[in-house]
């Protein structure tokens, strides 16, 4: 199969690309992503027609936040999207002409990084998104394991403290609220109010209050070395890393990527997190243990992802 188009729903764009066998995006489209699913729809439609109006394209991969059953063909439940056991490949296909697969985009991101990022040479990779919220994807023996139903790798909705935080999921304590961008906003806006001492740089660079903080404030603040931002960074990989050695006592994967918004703070975050890593592996003194990477194709992933699982059929 030559050209294949993937698809990245995002919460304010769509994104249709173009790429060819070696991973590599020819073309790009975008459209605003409309508020209802219908209108969503006919976006991906219209995104996916514009990119095919130059190639000829043999199939689409669209890459869904939410559950996709095992025939990936259904959104079975999205949670920002009013998606019930919404029939999206059927509803494109007929509108495109093309054959369509659709899949988690955190698996067609983690699909992408193994394939043409940095889990090239790897068989059995774990990744893991450090998002606003915390997804995943499982390559186990060079295939993408999605579970009888579709739904596995849902990594952030691991119970890592009972009765702990309440998530937007509805369950409590979910590993994506401890490792998440979310919660690295969490952390520095409560170290900021305890010690606003020490949180000069942090309080500066928003509106000077603790409730102030955004994502891109600690990122900017921990890299000119503000106490509390790299301490809120270095919470975040506590957790990150503690998590993903409970996935090498259940995988024992030969790398785990790490990507999302959160790793693009590279060393920062990931030394920390290998650190966290070893100090939780059982059995560390012992065992070989698994590579943590950076991811490398950053938000084309899912994209490049999608577009090659649809070449896969």
């Amino acid at each position: 199969m030559g050209l294949t188009i993937g698809v990245d729903i995002g919460g304010t764009k769509i994104a249709a690309g173009v790429v060819d066998e070696a991973g590599t995006i020819l073309e790009t489209h975008t459209v605003a992503t409309p508020s209802t699913p219908d209108g969503i729809t006919d976006a991906i439609c219209a995104a996916v027609g514009n990119a095919a109006e130059d190639h000829t394209v043999d199939a689409v991969g669209i890459g869904a936040a939410g559950y996709v059953d095992d025939k990936r063909a259904t959104v079975i439940f999205a949670p920002n999207i009013d998606w019930r056991h919404e029939p999206l490949k059927d509803k494109v296909e007929q509108r495109v002409g093309l054959p369509v697969v659709v899949e988690n985009d955190a698996n067609a991101a983690a699909w992408g990084e193994y394939r043409f990022g940095a889990g090239k040479g790897h068989e059995d990779v774990i990744c893991i998104t450090l998002g606003t919220g915390l997804g995943g994807g499982i390559i186990i023996g060079n295939k993408l394991r999605r579970g009888r139903f579709g739904v596995a790798a849902e990594f952030g909705h691991i119970r890592v403290v009972p009765d702990g935080l309440l998530c937007g999921c509805g369950s409590q304590g979910c590993w994506e609220q401890y490792a998440s961008g979310r919660a690295l906003v969490r952390y520095a806006r409560q170290r900021a109010a305890a010690t606003p001492e020490s949180a000069g740089i942090l309080l500066g660079l928003g509106d000077g209050t603790p409730e102030g903080i955004q994502g891109r404030h600690v990122s900017a603040a921990a890299r000119q070395g503000d106490p509390v931002a790299v301490d809120s960074f270095r919470e975040l990989a506590r957790w990150a890393g503690a998590g993903l050695a409970d996935l090498a006592s259940l995988f024992d994967p030969s790398a785990f990527i790490v990507g999302g918004g959160v790793s693009d703070e590279g060393e920062l975050v990931l030394g920390p997190i290998r650190k966290s890593f070893r100090r939780w592996l059982i059995g560390a003194q012992w065992r070989p243990h698994a590579q943590v990477l950076a991811a490398q194709l950053g938000n084309r992933a899912g994209l490049v992802g999608a577009a090659d699982l649809a070449r896969q059929g």
